[in-house]
């Protein structure tokens, strides 16, 4: 049985704890009825003025008000001029803070999935951001989406009652502030974005 949205409250919490407890909820992406979900396995935290890798840390700006508002809604931006990349906002209103969707492990929708991202296996289908968002088809649209209720873009709760582990690594692909333990990961999961000494 499928688990319901996880509520605003979820989300209105620390940064940091959320990256953590995000770990094993349910991505899921609704597109006119086809549904395509997978198990969040890697997360990293972002914080406000006191974290000089998060997009708030100069302040408020029109790219970034999505991180000060309420938490459990989606912030979606291009990097590289080529990806997207997926956040959930967190923390309450005024005080800025998300967490970048790092990977997925794919459950549903798999030929829909394959089909965006051009593969015929598994392999590299969600395990980074960029790649997430393309195999479910997640662009600027939904920036701002609310994911605590059914809708395009949503998480659910685990489908267990079991934590899963959970293990804390430096982020990756950063300048500043790369010696924060704020990505967090399942250890040993194929999906997982990056082999990391620290854990592998």
């Amino acid at each position: 049985m499928h688990e319901p949205p996880l509520p605003r409250s979820f989300f209105e919490r620390d940064t940091v704890s959320v990256a953590k407890d995000l770990l094993g909820t349910m991505l899921v992406r609704d597109t006119n009825g086809q549904l395509c979900s997978g198990r969040i396995v890697e997360t990293e935290a972002y914080r406000g003025m006191d974290d000089p890798a998060s997009h708030a840390f100069r302040g408020r700006t029109p790219r970034n008000s999505l991180m000060f508002g309420s938490g459990g809604r989606a912030y979606v931006y291009f990097i590289y001029g080529r990806n997207w990349c997926l956040n959930a906002t967190t923390e309450v209103v005024g005080t800025p803070g998300a967490v970048l969707i790092r990977a997925i492990e794919p459950l549903e929708g798999l030929a829909f999935m394959m089909a965006r991202r051009g593969r015929k296996a598994m392999g590299d289908l969600t395990n980074g951001p960029g790649k997430l968002t393309q195999a479910l088809d997640i662009t600027g649209v939904l920036n701002g989406a609310n994911l605590t209720r059914q809708g395009p873009l949503f998480i659910r709760g685990r489908s267990n009652i079991a934590t899963p582990e959970v293990v804390a690594t430096k982020r990756i692909g950063i300048r500043d502030g790369n010696n924060y333990p704020w990505r967090f990961l399942i250890p040993g999961n194929p999906f997982v974005s990056r082999l990391s000494a620290e854990w592998a």
